[in-house]
């Protein structure tokens, strides 16, 4: 019952932060000057989420070329900066590091 009470507190928090700004968004007119800040927010939240997971896995700085997560990503990088192809980035970088993580 506590996991339900605390889910619905959850649920109607969240709700009544966003509602409001989603239900002002069509009424509110931004800065050409803001709304090219907000298109960085996405690749600088994403870079804040993977670059500790793929440098520091177990709270140490990682830069070894054991670190298979380090040679995944940085051969994702590569075909990124290369293709510009997302889904050929994503599958190039995943089977890197599946293959690097069974050779160690």
């Amino acid at each position: 019952m506590n996991e339900f009470l605390l889910i619905t507190g959850m649920v109607i928090v969240t709700f009544l932060i966003r509602y409001p700004v989603l239900a002002m968004s069509g009424r509110l007119q931004l800065a050409p000057w803001f709304l090219q800040l907000l298109r960085f927010v996405p690749p600088t939240v994403l870079t804040a989420i993977v670059v500790p997971a793929v440098l520091m896995p177990n709270d140490q700085l990682w830069l070894d070329f054991t670190n298979a997560r380090l040679i995944g990503a940085i051969a994702a990088v590569g075909i990124g900066v290369w293709r510009k192809n997302l889904l050929l980035t994503i599958v190039v970088g995943m089977l890197v590091f599946f293959i690097w993580q069974w050779l160690l």
